[in-house]
């Protein structure tokens, strides 16, 4: 089950049951079972203070994911900053809507165990990130 919070940011995302059932799809392509996933939609300060309190990280990102998994079930909070995707939309030159769905995937992906810390890790989460993308369209 998938549920949406907002922290120190009026953000109101509408496409909730959508999103659910396309990360469902996901976790089950990748023979997985979705558990208990809070999406935390913030603010850059809000997450900034997060990374710097959990992880001891002093700087801005999009995403922060914390992995609860259990078995093959998946289940973890993902923090993300609503400022920094609009920003990098602006960036890329994608829609907003599109990059939300990209970071959502990638902190999934994340918790199915996929990294990106090396070039080839980084490769694999984009082409995994692509492939799902393309599913939002099936649910």
């Amino acid at each position: 089950m998938v549920s949406y919070f907002t922290e120190d940011t009026e953000f109101d995302f509408k496409k909730k049951r959508l999103t659910s059932r396309w990360l469902k799809l996901v976790a089950e392509h990748e023979i997985r079972r979705l558990g208990a996933v809070s999406i935390i939609f913030c603010s850059d300060p809000y997450i900034l203070d997060v990374n710097r309190r959990f992880l001891q990280h002093d700087y801005y990102t999009d995403i922060i994911t914390f992995d609860y998994c259990e078995g093959d079930t998946l289940s973890g909070d993902l923090f993300i900053s609503v400022d920094s995707v609009r920003e990098n939309a602006s960036f890329y030159g994608v829609a907003f809507a599109d990059e939300l769905d990209r970071v959502i995937v990638h902190g999934l992906l994340h918790l199915i165990g996929y990294d990106d810390h090396t070039e080839e890790e980084i490769a694999v989460m984009r082409a995994k990130e692509n492939d799902y993308l393309s599913l939002r369209d099936k649910v």
